[in-house]
């Protein structure tokens, strides 16, 4: 974890000097000797840190902060030009009212080109850097069970943006040895670990207790682990610590017990409760002007009442009302029962659809989040005939009950939205890793990211 927090702090730490640089070299040229003047003036860097500042947001929304969603240059250079053109009408927005703020005629603009040029030249640079000079956790996986290769497969296809390296893998079966699993495959068995470790230089032994229970050689690994300082860790403390969710496949209940976290006190309650409360009484404030747009647009568009009410499964597994704005039709479920919705489902009505993509649908839970039903932030809540599904099929699922629900919460950030078993079981390790970490620190990642969700539009349904 250290290293990919090294690698976030240099890529945005870097990022920024890159922009200061282009607007104080665009300032430079077009002001001429008149930029000491402006720099030695508390309101002239105020002018230069509001267009990155700016800018910095628009590269996050265009997702420029987030290395898995880049797939070439191409795509960098795409995001690039979207994000400094979100920056130009922002900035346009802002100099138009307050046009004391512009540091001078065609400084933004070549400011813009100077950014293309030194991002796109760091960005490659830092690519360059973090693929073949960087520090790389080298990891020695004990098992090859599904959970095992699913931890690889992320690991691998994030390699660049988490600084690690998988270098084999170990199967209790001699077999096996040689025989490919992802990059690379099985290196060797449990008995040659102690020989494996110093061989490929690793960094991490990562073991699947499921798989290896009572043939790991203790005495062997505990002298590696004192002469040696090799760190041995759990294979589902490992998957949460890179992908920001706990693995519920060949998970064991002992792991949650002795592991870090899971903690609520009062303090950080209260705290909770009146950021709840703020930013539920913000919300309605803002969107009752907004909701009565909306009402009429349901009202004239289908037929039924605007607003639907539905029992859902809160804290302690307690029923609450959930309220939101009807984006079916009135008969939705009137041959079916409860079903999931499903991509492009045709009973969501045209208005319904805009709706569910804006995520206007979801203010009137604001009054659930209130009253204190939910909370802004945590595990979304469940229909009851979903969650008792849900909870025969899948271990742990009813351990998502022990917070309250949220209107937004990480898994919402982090997944697609989805609706079927599978989808349940990603979701639910999401939910699981923030209980785990609960604190309002996560909650503010959690609605900055729900904003940006929001904007973009993303995980319609």
């Amino acid at each position: 974890m250290v290293t990919r927090t090294w690698r976030s702090v240099v890529l945005l730490g870097g990022e920024t000097v890159m922009l200061v640089s282009a607007v104080a070299l665009a300032s430079y040229v077009r002001l001429h000797e008149d930029v000491w003047t402006l720099l030695a003036d508390t309101t002239g860097l105020l002018r230069i840190l509001l267009i990155v500042v700016v800018c910095q947001i628009c590269l996050h929304y265009a997702d420029l902060y987030d290395l898995r969603t880049i797939a070439d240059s191409r795509d960098l250079l795409v995001r690039l030009f979207q994000a400094l053109g979100a920056t130009s009408l922002i900035l346009a927005v802002v100099y138009f009212w307050f046009p004391d703020w512009v540091i001078g005629r065609g400084v933004f603009l070549l400011s813009a080109l100077l950014v293309i040029l030194l991002l796109l030249t760091w960005r490659m640079l830092f690519g360059w850097v973090t693929g073949h000079v960087a520090p790389r956790e080298r990891l020695l996986l004990v098992g090859t069970n599904p959970a095992s290769i699913e931890l690889a497969r992320e690991l691998f296809e994030r390699r660049q943006e988490l600084g690690v390296e998988i270098v084999g893998f170990i199967d209790p079966d001699p077999a096996r040895v040689g025989m490919p699993v992802l990059n690379p495959g099985v290196v060797g068995t449990i008995d040659d670990i102690p020989e494996l470790v110093p061989r490929l230089n690793v960094d991490r032994v990562v073991v699947s207790l499921s798989e290896a229970r009572g043939r790991l050689p203790m005495d062997r690994l505990l002298d590696m682990r004192l002469r040696n300082g090799v760190a041995f860790d759990h294979l589902a403390s490992v998957y949460e610590e890179y992908t920001g969710k706990i693995a519920v496949e060949n998970l064991r209940p002992s792991w949650l017990i002795f592991s870090d976290g899971f903690r609520k006190t009062r303090a950080s309650m209260a705290v909770k409760r009146a950021f709840d409360v703020s930013l539920s009484l913000l919300g309605l404030i803002v969107g009752l002007p907004i909701m009565a747009l909306v009402a009429i647009a349901v009202k004239l568009t289908s037929r039924g009442p605007v607003f639907y009410h539905q029992e859902r499964v809160g804290l302690n597994g307690r029923t609450l009302m959930v309220h939101k704005v009807r984006t079916m039709r009135q008969d939705a479920e009137a041959a079916t029962g409860p079903v999931w919705s499903r991509p492009n489902d045709e009973r969501i009505t045209p208005v319904g659809r805009f709706l569910r993509c804006t995520r206007l649908d979801e203010v009137p839970q604001l009054w659930n989040v209130l009253r204190g039903d939910m909370s802004f932030v945590g595990p979304r809540p469940e229909r009851p005939e979903f969650v008792k599904e849900l909870t025969e099929k899948i271990p742990f699922y009813g351990q998502r009950h022990v917070v309250k629900p949220g209107l937004t919460g990480w898994a919402q950030v982090r997944y697609t939205y989805g609706a079927s078993v599978e989808d349940a079981i990603q979701k639910l390790q999401y939910d699981l890793y923030y209980i785990k970490n609960l604190s309002i620190a996560l909650d503010l990642v959690i609605v900055l990211d729900t904003v940006k969700t929001v904007v973009l539009r993303r995980g319609a349904r």
